[in-house]
Protein backbone atom coordinates (compact mmCIF):
# COMPACT_ATOMS: atom_id res chain seq x y z
CA UNK A 1 0.00 0.00 0.00
CA UNK A 2 1.16 3.50 -1.01
CA UNK A 3 1.56 5.79 1.54
CA UNK A 4 -0.41 8.37 -0.11
CA UNK A 5 -3.40 5.94 -0.56
CA UNK A 6 -3.10 4.36 3.34
CA UNK A 7 -6.22 5.60 5.14
CA UNK A 8 -6.50 7.08 8.61
CA UNK A 9 -8.11 5.77 11.38
CA UNK A 10 -7.89 2.70 13.54
CA UNK A 11 -6.66 -0.28 11.46
CA UNK A 12 -8.12 -3.53 11.31
CA UNK A 13 -6.43 -7.26 12.37
CA UNK A 14 -4.80 -8.48 8.96
CA UNK A 15 -3.85 -5.40 6.98
CA UNK A 16 -0.84 -4.39 6.62
CA UNK A 17 0.49 -1.66 8.27
CA UNK A 18 1.18 0.89 6.01
CA UNK A 19 4.85 2.56 4.91
CA UNK A 20 6.17 5.03 6.39
CA UNK A 21 9.18 6.85 6.47
CA UNK A 22 9.99 8.05 10.27
CA UNK A 23 12.09 9.68 12.23
CA UNK A 24 13.14 8.42 15.48
CA UNK A 25 15.76 8.17 18.05
CA UNK A 26 18.22 5.51 16.26
CA UNK A 27 18.16 7.57 13.52
CA UNK A 28 15.47 7.25 10.13
CA UNK A 29 13.55 3.96 9.74
CA UNK A 30 11.05 2.92 7.33
CA UNK A 31 8.31 0.73 8.86
CA UNK A 32 7.63 -2.28 7.95
CA UNK A 33 10.88 -2.80 5.77
CA UNK A 34 13.47 -2.52 8.45
CA UNK A 35 11.71 -5.43 10.40
CA UNK A 36 11.36 -7.57 7.76
CA UNK A 37 11.44 -11.19 8.97
CA UNK A 38 10.98 -9.74 12.58
CA UNK A 39 7.92 -9.57 14.94
CA UNK A 40 8.14 -5.99 15.99
CA UNK A 41 5.81 -4.21 18.73
CA UNK A 42 4.69 -0.51 17.96
CA UNK A 43 3.18 1.43 20.82
CA UNK A 44 2.59 5.22 21.42
CA UNK A 45 2.66 7.24 24.59
CA UNK A 46 0.54 10.51 25.52
CA UNK A 47 3.92 12.78 25.84
CA UNK A 48 7.49 12.47 27.00
CA UNK A 49 8.05 13.53 30.62
CA UNK A 50 5.18 11.99 32.03
CA UNK A 51 4.57 9.88 34.89
CA UNK A 52 3.03 6.53 33.40
CA UNK A 53 5.05 6.85 30.45
CA UNK A 54 8.25 7.11 32.36
CA UNK A 55 6.84 3.96 34.19
CA UNK A 56 5.87 2.56 31.03
CA UNK A 57 9.31 2.94 29.19
CA UNK A 58 11.24 1.41 32.01
CA UNK A 59 8.89 -1.94 31.96
CA UNK A 60 9.39 -2.77 28.10
CA UNK A 61 13.13 -1.73 28.29
CA UNK A 62 13.17 -4.61 31.36
CA UNK A 63 11.65 -7.07 28.84
CA UNK A 64 13.41 -5.75 26.18
CA UNK A 65 15.37 -9.03 25.66
CA UNK A 66 12.44 -11.36 27.02
CA UNK A 67 10.62 -9.85 23.21
CA UNK A 68 13.80 -10.12 21.55
CA UNK A 69 14.06 -14.00 22.25
CA UNK A 70 11.04 -14.23 20.23
CA UNK A 71 12.61 -12.39 17.35
CA UNK A 72 9.83 -9.28 18.18
CA UNK A 73 11.94 -5.72 18.26
CA UNK A 74 10.02 -2.78 20.34
CA UNK A 75 9.74 0.45 18.93
CA UNK A 76 7.90 3.62 21.20
CA UNK A 77 5.90 6.74 19.27
CA UNK A 78 4.69 10.15 20.58
CA UNK A 79 4.20 13.36 19.14
CA UNK A 80 7.01 14.87 20.66
CA UNK A 81 10.41 16.48 18.97
CA UNK A 82 13.13 13.97 18.89
CA UNK A 83 15.09 16.57 21.18
CA UNK A 84 12.33 15.61 23.83
CA UNK A 85 12.79 12.06 23.24
CA UNK A 86 16.77 11.96 23.74
CA UNK A 87 16.32 14.35 26.74
CA UNK A 88 13.38 12.01 28.60
CA UNK A 89 15.77 8.91 28.06
CA UNK A 90 18.76 11.01 29.58
CA UNK A 91 16.62 11.80 32.31
CA UNK A 92 15.35 7.77 32.62
CA UNK A 93 18.80 6.81 32.38
CA UNK A 94 20.40 9.04 35.00
CA UNK A 95 17.48 9.23 37.29
CA UNK A 96 16.17 5.55 37.23
CA UNK A 97 18.92 3.73 36.22
CA UNK A 98 17.43 2.15 32.62
CA UNK A 99 18.95 2.79 29.61
CA UNK A 100 16.19 2.78 26.93
CA UNK A 101 17.58 0.85 23.91
CA UNK A 102 14.79 0.47 21.64
CA UNK A 103 13.83 3.34 19.40
CA UNK A 104 11.13 5.75 19.66
CA UNK A 105 9.66 8.18 16.59
CA UNK A 106 9.42 11.49 16.91
CA UNK A 107 5.73 11.71 15.08
CA UNK A 108 4.72 14.86 13.47
CA UNK A 109 1.19 13.35 13.67
CA UNK A 110 1.34 11.51 10.63
CA UNK A 111 1.68 8.07 11.91
CA UNK A 112 -0.95 8.71 14.33
CA UNK A 113 -3.41 9.62 12.26
CA UNK A 114 -2.83 6.46 9.50
CA UNK A 115 -3.31 3.98 13.16
CA UNK A 116 -5.97 6.12 14.95
CA UNK A 117 -3.99 6.84 18.20
CA UNK A 118 -4.66 10.41 18.32
CA UNK A 119 -6.51 10.41 21.41
CA UNK A 120 -10.32 12.00 21.57
CA UNK A 121 -10.91 15.50 22.84
CA UNK A 122 -7.04 15.55 24.17
CA UNK A 123 -6.07 17.66 21.49
CA UNK A 124 -2.29 15.98 19.53
CA UNK A 125 -1.76 13.55 22.34
CA UNK A 126 -1.91 10.17 21.36
CA UNK A 127 -3.75 7.22 23.17
CA UNK A 128 -1.71 4.19 24.85
CA UNK A 129 -1.82 1.82 21.37
CA UNK A 130 -0.64 -1.16 20.99
CA UNK A 131 0.25 -2.85 17.36
CA UNK A 132 1.53 -6.20 17.32
CA UNK A 133 2.84 -6.98 13.54
CA UNK A 134 4.20 -9.71 12.54
CA UNK A 135 7.13 -10.77 9.72
CA UNK A 136 4.99 -10.38 6.83
CA UNK A 137 4.24 -6.46 7.80
CA UNK A 138 0.79 -7.50 9.04
CA UNK A 139 -0.93 -6.20 12.34
CA UNK A 140 -2.17 -9.16 14.41
CA UNK A 141 -3.46 -7.52 17.54
CA UNK A 142 -4.06 -4.21 18.56
CA UNK A 143 -4.84 -2.68 22.43
CA UNK A 144 -6.04 0.62 23.03
CA UNK A 145 -5.77 2.39 26.58
CA UNK A 146 -6.68 5.95 27.77
CA UNK A 147 -4.07 8.20 29.46
CA UNK A 148 -5.03 6.85 32.56
CA UNK A 149 -4.42 3.69 32.37
CA UNK A 150 -0.97 1.91 32.29
CA UNK A 151 -0.10 -0.99 29.96
CA UNK A 152 0.59 -4.52 30.89
CA UNK A 153 3.91 -5.61 29.54
CA UNK A 154 3.74 -9.20 30.66
CA UNK A 155 0.05 -9.64 28.11
CA UNK A 156 1.78 -8.03 25.13
CA UNK A 157 4.67 -10.68 25.61
CA UNK A 158 1.78 -13.55 26.04
CA UNK A 159 0.43 -12.02 23.24
CA UNK A 160 3.05 -12.33 20.98
CA UNK A 161 3.95 -15.88 22.18
CA UNK A 162 1.04 -16.86 21.54
CA UNK A 163 0.65 -15.50 18.11
CA UNK A 164 3.50 -17.36 16.84
CA UNK A 165 2.85 -21.00 19.03
CA UNK A 166 -0.56 -20.39 17.18
CA UNK A 167 0.70 -19.25 13.74
CA UNK A 168 3.56 -22.42 13.71
CA UNK A 169 0.92 -25.15 15.06
CA UNK A 170 -2.29 -23.98 13.96
CA UNK A 171 -3.85 -23.91 17.16
CA UNK A 172 -5.95 -21.54 19.49
CA UNK A 173 -5.20 -20.29 22.97
CA UNK A 174 -7.63 -21.09 25.98
CA UNK A 175 -8.26 -17.71 28.25
CA UNK A 176 -5.34 -16.75 30.58
CA UNK A 177 -2.88 -19.32 28.76
CA UNK A 178 -0.69 -21.07 29.72
CA UNK A 179 -2.50 -20.92 32.87
CA UNK A 180 -5.91 -21.60 31.95
CA UNK A 181 -7.98 -23.19 34.89
CA UNK A 182 -9.24 -26.21 32.92
CA UNK A 183 -6.73 -26.96 30.24
CA UNK A 184 -3.63 -25.49 32.04
CA UNK A 185 -0.88 -24.90 29.51
CA UNK A 186 -2.42 -27.12 26.65
CA UNK A 187 -3.76 -25.45 23.40
CA UNK A 188 -6.96 -25.96 21.32
CA UNK A 189 -7.69 -27.59 18.47
CA UNK A 190 -9.14 -25.67 15.91
CA UNK A 191 -12.97 -27.49 15.22
CA UNK A 192 -13.40 -29.83 12.31
CA UNK A 193 -14.81 -28.49 8.94
CA UNK A 194 -16.60 -31.64 8.06
CA UNK A 195 -18.09 -34.91 9.81
CA UNK A 196 -15.37 -37.09 8.50
CA UNK A 197 -13.56 -35.23 10.76
CA UNK A 198 -15.25 -35.73 13.96
CA UNK A 199 -14.39 -39.37 15.28
CA UNK A 200 -10.75 -38.98 14.22
CA UNK A 201 -10.21 -36.29 16.22
CA UNK A 202 -12.02 -37.65 19.42
CA UNK A 203 -9.39 -41.10 19.04
CA UNK A 204 -6.56 -38.42 18.53
CA UNK A 205 -6.86 -36.27 20.95
CA UNK A 206 -8.42 -35.58 24.56
CA UNK A 207 -11.59 -34.00 24.09
CA UNK A 208 -14.80 -32.88 26.22
CA UNK A 209 -16.88 -32.66 23.32
CA UNK A 210 -16.22 -33.48 19.53
CA UNK A 211 -16.02 -29.32 19.08
CA UNK A 212 -13.89 -28.81 22.13
CA UNK A 213 -10.15 -31.21 22.01
CA UNK A 214 -6.96 -30.33 23.17
CA UNK A 215 -3.12 -31.22 23.47
CA UNK A 216 -0.20 -30.55 24.60
CA UNK A 217 2.31 -29.02 22.41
Amino acid sequence: MEESQARTGIPLLGEKVPEMRVQTTHGPMTIPDDFSGKWFVLFSHPADFTPVCTTEFMAFEKMREDFEKLNCKLMGLSIDQIFSHMKWTEWIKDNMDVEIKFPIIADNGNVASKLGMIHPGKGASTVRAVFVVDPNGAIRLMLYYPQEIGRNMDEILRAVKALQISDENKVAMPANWPNNDLLGDEVIIPPPTDEAAIKERLEKYECYDWWLCHKKL
